[in-house]
C-alpha cells in the first residue's frame, strides 16, 4: 500500500480532520454533497445510510481514546460510488494501522469489500474496548464479597457507564444501517461481501448484548452494595443501642444512691455489693435478650 500524488482510478481517497479549503478539493474534484461532507465532521452526527443519484454515503462512528485516555467515539464516513471510496473522520482512523501495516489482505479497487474490512475493524476494536470494560466490572465485583468497594469504584461505574452508553447509541444504528446494506440497493455485494455484513450484524449484536449486560451488572453491584450497607447500618444501629441500654441501666441505680436524699439501706456496708450484683445480672439478662432476639 503506497501514498499516491494524485488520485487515480481505484484508489482508497482518506481524509482525516479535513480543512474548509479540503473540503472545497473533495466537493469539486469528485462531485461530492457538501451538506454530507461536513455532517461527518460533526461530533454528534449518528450513523445512517444516504444514497444521492450513484454515490451512497454511511455514516458510523468508531471507537477511540483520546489524550486524557478517556473513550469515545467519533464519526467516520464512507462515500461509495463506482469508481471511488473515499473515508472522512474528524481523528486518525484506527483500522487504518491494520491496513498499513499488511495485517489484511485487500485491495483499494474492491470497494465494497475495503469498506466492510474496515466496518470489521470497527467492530473488533468494540469488542476489544467492551472486554476490557466486563473484566473491570468483574475485578470490582470480586471485590465486593469483601467489601473492598470504595468509592473510586462507583465515580469508575458512572464513568463505566457513561462509555457503554455511547457505545449502545452508536451500535444501535449501526446494525440498522448493516441491515440495509444487505438488501444491495446502496451498494453491490457479492456472495462472499453478504457472508462479511452478516458476520459484522452478529459480531454487532454479541457487541449490544455484551454492553446491556455489563450495564445489568453495575446495576446488580450497585443494589447489592446498597443491600449490604443498608444491613451493616442496621446491626451498627441494633449494636449501639443495646450498648446504651447495658450503659444506662447502672446509671439508674448508681445516680439514684447518688442523690442528697435518705433511701433504703444506703448505709449498710454489704448493699454496695448487692447493687453490683444486680446490675451485673440484669446486665447478663439484656444481653441474653438481646441475644434472643439477634439484635447481635
Amino acid at each position: 500500500m503506497q501514498e499516491l500524488e494524485t488520485y487515480k482510478s481505484g484508489a482508497w481517497v482518506y481524509a482525516e480532520a479535513p480543512s474548509q479549503a479540503e473540503l472545497d478539493i473533495l466537493e469539486r474534484k469528485f462531485k461530492l454533497v457538501r451538506g454530507h461532507l461536513e455532517d461527518a465532521l460533526d461530533e454528534d452526527e449518528m450513523p445512517r445510510l444516504e444514497k444521492e443519484d450513484d454515490q451512497t454515503y454511511i455514516f458510523v462512528r468508531f471507537a477511540c481514546k483520546t489524550e486524557d485516555n478517556e473513550l469515545i467515539t467519533v464519526p467516520l464516513l464512507f462515500i461509495f460510488s463506482s469508481e471511488l471510496v473515499v473515508t472522512i473522520s474528524q481523528v486518525r482512523l484506527p483500522a487504518l494501522d491494520a491496513f498499513l501495516g499488511g495485517k489484511l489482505d485487500f485491495a483499494t479497487t474492491q470497494r465494497a469489500k475495503l469498506i466492510l474490512l474496515i466496518l470489521g475493524q470497527i467492530v473488533e476494536q468494540y469488542d476489544s474496548f467492551i472486554s476490557r470494560t466486563s473484566k473491570q466490572i468483574k475485578l470490582i465485583r470480586s471485590r465486593l464479597r469483601g467489601h473492598e468497594i470504595t468509592n473510586k469504584d462507583f465515580i469508575d461505574f458512572v464513568l463505566i457507564e457513561d462509555e457503554l452508553s455511547e457505545f449502545l447509541s452508536s451500535l444501535q444504528p449501526t446494525n440498522a444501517t448493516l441491515r440495509r446494506l444487505m438488501l444491495g440497493r446502496y451498494m453491490p455485494l457479492f456472495e462472499e461481501d453478504q457472508d462479511i455484513v452478516e458476520d459484522l450484524l452478529l459480531n454487532n449484536e454479541q457487541s449490544i448484548e455484551a454492553c446491556n449486560s455489563n450495564m445489568l451488572g453495575i446495576s446488580h453491584i450497585r443494589e447489592a452494595y446498597t443491600s449490604i450497607s443498608g444491613n451493616n447500618l442496621n446491626r451498627t444501629m441494633k449494636l449501639l443501642t443495646a450498648a446504651t441500654l447495658i450503659v444506662a441501666m447502672p446509671n439508674v441505680f448508681y445516680s439514684m444512691y447518688g442523690m442528697n436524699i435518705h433511701l433504703p439501706w444506703q448505709w449498710e456496708p454489704w448493699f454496695y455489693w448487692a447493687l453490683n450484683g444486680v446490675v451485673v445480672a440484669l446486665i447478663l439478662v439484656s444481653i441474653l435478650i438481646a441475644k434472643r432476639k439477634r439484635i447481635f
